[in-house]
């Protein structure tokens, strides 16, 4: 972790690495709101099939 810390911290301060810290802020705030955007459709993916067992179980008995 450390090794990461120092590299990102010399990246920082020279201009050409500044833009490589950003491209990396990005990528982890569309990552958080990829892993929390997950849930919400894991829930509604879960119902649908639910529904569809409902479904199919009633035309089986």
């Amino acid at each position: 972790m450390e090794l990461i810390t120092n590299a990102l911290t010399s990246l920082h301060r020279e201009e050409s690495g500044q833009g490589l810290v950003e491209y990396v802020l990005i990528i982890a705030l569309v990552a958080l709101a990829a892993t929390a955007g997950m849930s919400s459709l894991a829930s509604s993916i879960n119902s649908a099939f639910s529904r569809v067992g409902v479904i199919l179980g009633s035309y089986i008995s």
